[in-house]
């Protein structure tokens, strides 16, 4: 321990200077800060992300079901986090915690608020009858590692992500802290992966969706800077599930969308057509987009 251990006072304060890198994304209370009404394109589903993990989740599996044929053609609007887009009141409407991604569907006669990137994917797989079992064993199965997922993230991202990488200072224990969990959970999944090609088993599922964005690109060294800090070319099983996933082509297309970082060829800011890979990247429009 340190000189300088903390000792929290009696009544906690809120220092909004005092939060690393995404301090202007968090706040002790809800609601907007502003008003902005949501746009709203001309496909059945309208998403509002950004391509951070959680939104790489959504943005996959809406590639994965035009794959397959499926009308699930989508908008895909750019929430920038980092200016408070959150915050306004058509996003607040959308989903009261502000968090990205949100979904509204607009495919029946009423649209349906739909947040939570666990509940937009289990949301979408039952609305087409893929990517998730109907019934059985194998569907429970699926719905386990999706909440493990869902359980396990906030460890590695708002734990080990926050203190390793983005925090004001660097302190031991915290990172040391989420490190042996995040170690402890690239082992599980490991484990997991010794003898089957997916998480849930033989068929790939909204659970690969949702576990390959957090921690296939932790294993492919994407993540945090930390593959060498967190040695994880030790876990064998999850770095060769991590590039297969990698491989699929609506994965590769789904990590473009609402991505505002990495190499502008990457970039597709909004998505609102198949064609838009081609035509709207950010080494084609530069800051038009």
């Amino acid at each position: 321990m340190t000189d300088d251990t903390y000792t929290p006072p009696e009544v906690w304060t809120w220092d909004a200077e005092n939060g690393g890198t995404f301090a202007s994304t968090n706040r002790p209370i809800a609601g907007a800060t502003h008003d902005k009404d949501l746009p709203v394109g001309e496909h059945p589903f309208q998403l509002y992300s950004m391509g951070t993990p959680n939104g790489v989740k959504v943005t996959v599996m809406f590639e994965e079901l035009l794959a397959e044929g499926h009308d699930a053609e989508y908008d895909a609007w750019l929430i920038r986090i980092g200016d408070g887009d959150q915050f306004g009141s058509g996003f607040v409407e959308v989903n009261p915690n502000s968090k990205i991604p949100a979904m509204v569907d607009r495919s029946g006669s009423e649209p349906i608020n739909v947040f939570e990137s666990g509940s937009i994917l289990i949301h979408l797989a039952e609305k087409f009858g893929a990517f998730l079992p109907k019934s059985g064993p194998q569907r429970t199965e699926v719905m386990n590692w999706l909440m493990w997922q869902m359980g396990s993230a906030p460890y590695l991202g708002g734990g080990f992500g926050h203190f390793y990488a983005y925090a004001p200072e660097k302190y031991e224990y915290p990172i040391n802290r989420f490190a042996m969990e995040t170690k402890r959970q690239l082992d599980v999944l490991d484990q997991r992966l010794a003898d089957r090609p997916y998480i849930a088993g033989q068929d790939y599922s909204i659970a690969d969706m949702a576990i390959w964005p957090w921690y296939g690109n932790l294993a492919l060294g994407r993540q945090y800077n930390a593959a060498k800090f967190l040695s994880v070319h030790e876990y064998k099983n999850v770095v060769a599930w991590a590039e297969k996933i990698l491989d699929r082509p609506t994965v590769q297309r789904g990590r473009m969308v609402n991505r505002t970082m990495g190499e502008p060829h990457e970039q597709l800011w909004e998505r609102h057509d198949a064609s838009d890979f081609q035509t709207k990247t950010q080494d084609k429009i530069g800051d038009k987009g």
